[in-house]
């Protein structure tokens, strides 16, 4: 009996160690998937966030084209769209934004020095050519004397137009104001025209050209109202000295330059893709400058 006994019981305890563990599985025959042949991280890889923030033209839609570029080198792009020249600072100084595109690095160094803030000009991307566009009046040939000229009202643009207003003989600047400047219409000791000389938002300008004679616009904002470079009557010379000046950059914190990050972001805005698609969309209003 008891020979009995222990023969059950031993056919239980291998039934049990059968269920409870079954056969080891053979090694599957799969291979693990792989990045694609564009270097995008593969279906299981999670790609880490990177916040930029941007005006949306062009900056945005630059950044919507190299989306894929930061996508092969691990990042996905959360992009952020302001519509005017401070909150892209205030939000990148806080910490909301890892990145902004939008500026040019004589603004940002002006408002590092108004705002208190350590952003930082990381790399240049591309250059805008600002412009002298019609309003009430057609042609530069209609001018007379005490026309209204808007002009942007925040110091780096203010000079950048003021320039163009020299160079067109209409006015005559202090002696070394030059387009590393922060000149105002204070700096003007010349104007045979009197003419008058409207400082405003630079983002309303566009909207405001029909109770003016002529307006100066910065590329984006002429952009966003549907205007080109063919319509501006006369533009700096994307050759220049200015072109280097006002080159749109990428800002960031001090002491993030040079994190994965960021460098990744620079990559993929000076890639190929980035260049073909600025040459192919604005129509010579926006200028690849790296």
């Amino acid at each position: 009996m008891k020979k009995i006994l222990a023969l059950a019981l031993s056919a239980v305890l291998c039934l049990g160690l059968l269920a409870g563990c079954g056969e080891e599985p053979a090694p599957s025959t799969e291979s693990a998937p792989a990045s694609d042949p564009a270097g995008e991280p593969s279906a299981s890889g999670e790609l880490e966030k990177i916040i930029v923030g941007a005006t949306s033209t062009p900056h945005g839609e630059v950044l919507e084209a190299v989306r894929g570029e930061l996508e092969a080198l691990g990042y996905e792009l959360q992009l952020e769209i302001f519509n005017d020249y401070v909150l892209p600072n205030t939000s990148l100084a806080d910490g909301s934004l890892d990145a902004n595109y939008f500026q040019h690095g004589p603004y940002l160094t002006q408002f590092n020095s108004e705002r208190g803030t350590d952003l930082v000009n990381v790399a240049s991307i591309h250059y805008e050519p600002m412009g002298i566009y019609p309003g009430s009046k057609a042609s530069l040939d209609e001018l007379a004397d005490g026309d209204t000229i808007a002009i942007p009202n925040d110091g780096s643009n203010e000079t950048r137009a003021l320039l163009i207003l020299q160079d067109l003989g209409y006015i005559t600047l202090k002696e070394g104001i030059d387009a590393s400047s922060n000149a105002t219409i204070l700096d003007v000791v010349d104007n045979p025209h009197n003419l008058e000389l409207l400082e405003m938002n630079a983002e309303n300008i566009p909207h405001s050209l029909q109770d003016v004679a002529f307006g100066i616009i910065n590329g984006n904002y002429a952009l966003q109202a549907g205007l080109t470079g063919a319509d501006a009557l006369a533009s700096e010379d994307a050759q220049s000295d200015a072109a280097q000046t006002y080159a749109n950059i990428i800002a960031c914190r001090a002491g993030e330059e040079d994190s994965e990050k960021i460098q990744a972001l620079v990559t993929a805005l000076t890639s190929e893709t980035c260049r073909e698609f600025i040459e192919s969309s604005y129509d010579g209003a926006v200028v690849p400058i790296f």
